[in-house]
């Protein structure tokens, strides 16, 4: 698919911000008063900025307080309601431990709930499409999981949690590459059951192009990246998400250090989300020869 910039921020930021509010309301780290102020100010500008970022990938993104009106059907509506409940009572938390130096244990626990379940929303959003094997499969939220709970540790500043996590983020996203490429194949879907030509499918095969100019499937849906390309796309992103964090936290702690690993991260996390969105493979493609 297309990797368009928006869908690329929401999903890193937003899965970084919420994973650093859900340890902030969990408690840890230990604080009050400006320092935890900065912390959230940072976990509400990454979550808020992640989710404002989805807006612009909508045609009218006016219309966006619609969302809210599916959640029986929809995982996008789910996302926005619990998204809502996530903020609102990760901002009552906040102004305890700020402003009056109390922590409001039950408000933590349900914000930090409803933070991680505001992430698994998100990626049952990719997860459901049938249309894209690559996504349909259990490995999408616990890759969505995984990187919200290691990042938001990193953010944290809790070392002890962030190292083992970050390890465990890089030995899952090199699974969920082994299964996605060859979930595709795997799926069974093909030119013949694309068009219900199930016959003889061996015989099915595309005459020449629906036509001749572009559209907005194959802008969106039919995008392919070279496999040489994406080879060195998915190493250079796993050690810089992964790697330089993990050596950076290794040494002796400063926040100069701490920045370098956050900063990696990011960056890693950047290349590895445009790769979800870039090597997904929608059959749409089928009917372009593109599969």
């Amino acid at each position: 698919m297309h990797p368009a910039p928006s869908v690329i921020i929401f999903t890193t930021l937003s899965g970084l911000g919420f994973g650093l509010l859900a340890f902030l309301c969990l408690g840890y780290p230990s604080m009050s008063g400006l320092v935890s102020f900065i912390f959230f100010a940072i976990g509400f500008a990454l979550a808020i900025g992640g989710l404002l970022s989805s807006t612009f990938h909508l045609g009218h993104p006016e219309r966006a307080i619609k969302a809210f009106s599916q959640w029986k059907s929809s995982w996008l509506s789910r996302e926005a309601w619990l998204s809502l409940f996530a903020l609102v009572l990760s901002g009552i938390y906040a102004l305890g431990r700020i402003f009056l130096d109390i922590e409001l244990t039950i408000v933590g626990l349900l914000s930090a709930f409803f933070c991680i379940a505001t992430v698994f929303a998100t990626s049952m959003i990719y997860a459901q499409l049938k249309t894209v094997p690559r996504w349909n499969s259990r490995m999408t939220p616990i890759v969505f999981l995984i990187f919200s709970i290691a990042g938001g540790a990193l953010l944290a500043g809790q070392i002890s949690v962030a190292l083992p996590l970050l390890a465990l983020s890089g030995v899952i996203q090199v699974v969920s590459w082994i299964f996605g490429d060859k979930a595709f194949a795997q799926s069974g879907t093909n030119l013949a059951t694309a068009t219900g030509l199930t016959v003889n499918p061996s015989e099915v095969r595309s005459f020449e192009a629906p036509h001749t100019g572009t559209n907005y499937l194959l802008k969106e849906f039919v995008y392919k990246v070279g496999r040489k390309h994406s080879g060195k796309l998915r190493i250079m992103g796993s050690i810089l998400a992964f790697g330089m964090p993990i050596i950076f936290l290794s040494l002796p702690f400063s926040h100069f250090i701490a920045t370098l690993a956050f900063i990696t991260h990011i960056i890693g996390m950047f290349i590895i989300r445009w790769l979800f969105f870039a090597e997904a493979e929608h059959v749409v493609g089928l009917y372009y020869g593109k599969r």
